[in-house]
């Protein structure tokens, strides 16, 4: 099975070691997601964030995580059982790797962690020099008590062979981007560019999933009568940018991006974003 792994690497015609191992890494978040719906996994939960809008929908930068939200709320939910499985497939491609749930149950994000040194090994890089010991790691997250009133979508992949996966649509995707940009503690430049995709997209944000999640974390918990319409988007959208550091947000993202679109980074700043904004769909 390794042949097929190296012929999708050899696609990627990786062009520098940066290149090189994100392309490592997506194929194991590929591999990793066909496992996960063998193992029935997209039966309750959906495929979300960036990593989604890059492998579905062709966003032009890397995405290190697998994030996920379930279709219901389950606090007891539980990675173990999906990980034996994934495991198990994960060797019928010829990697043995490493995974095992990480974090409290608590939590309402669930984590669990892939660690792989398999593919380094087996694999004909071009530009690898590290330490044939040295492990990929890729984040699996999960929401298991997410907001309501999320969309949802079905996808056929065929890598490493066809199958379905669950995935929020990009309108309800986009409205939990835009939860980050709001409500996230620390400036992340890759919320950013994808607020930017989105827009170029001409993607409208679902403000009832917005509400949801707002009323649910952050600044406007708890805060039921909260209006979340497009007037108030704008307007609280409008302050953000107005208070970024725009050059630490551009150097965040730019280890993400190939070198055509790292060019684009010059233009980031407040009157860049705010006139993005403008163009947001009502």
């Amino acid at each position: 099975m390794i042949e097929i792994i190296q012929q999708r690497f050899d696609a990627y015609n990786a062009t520098n070691p940066v290149e090189e191992n994100q392309a490592t890494k997506e194929i194991i978040q590929e591999i990793a997601l066909y496992a996960l719906w063998r193992g029935g996994f997209f039966e309750v939960a959906a495929f979300q964030g960036g990593t989604s809008l890059r492998i579905l929908h062709g966003l032009p930068r890397f995405s290190e995580d697998l994030d996920f939200m379930l279709k219901a709320p389950d606090p007891d939910f539980d990675w173990s059982g999906y990980l034996t499985q994934l495991l198990a497939c994960f060797e019928e491609y010829g990697l043995k790797s490493e995974a095992l749930p990480k974090g409290r149950m608590e939590q309402p994000i669930k984590k669990a962690v892939i660690k792989d040194n398999s593919i380094i090994n087996q694999l004909n890089l071009s530009f690898y020099q590290g330490d044939q010991g040295q492990k990929i790691s890729i984040k699996l997250e999960i929401d298991v008590q997410p907001p309501g009133l999320s969309g949802y979508e079905y996808t056929y992949l065929d890598f490493p062979t066809d199958y379905e996966i669950c995935h929020q649509d990009l309108s309800s995707n986009f409205a939990l981007k835009i939860h980050a940009l709001l409500c996230r503690g620390f400036l992340k430049g890759r919320d950013w560019y994808d607020f930017n995709w989105y827009v170029r997209q001409q993607i409208s944000p679902n403000l009832a999933h917005l509400k949801n999640a707002l009323v649910q974390y952050g600044p406007w918990q708890g805060q039921d009568n909260l209006t979340v319409d497009s007037q108030w988007l704008s307007q609280t959208m409008q302050d953000k940018i107005n208070g970024i550091d725009w050059v630490a947000a551009a150097n965040d993202v730019e280890r993400f991006l190939k070198p055509a679109e790292v060019e684009s980074l010059q233009f980031w700043s407040r009157r860049f974003f705010l006139q993005k904004l403008n163009k947001l769909p009502a």
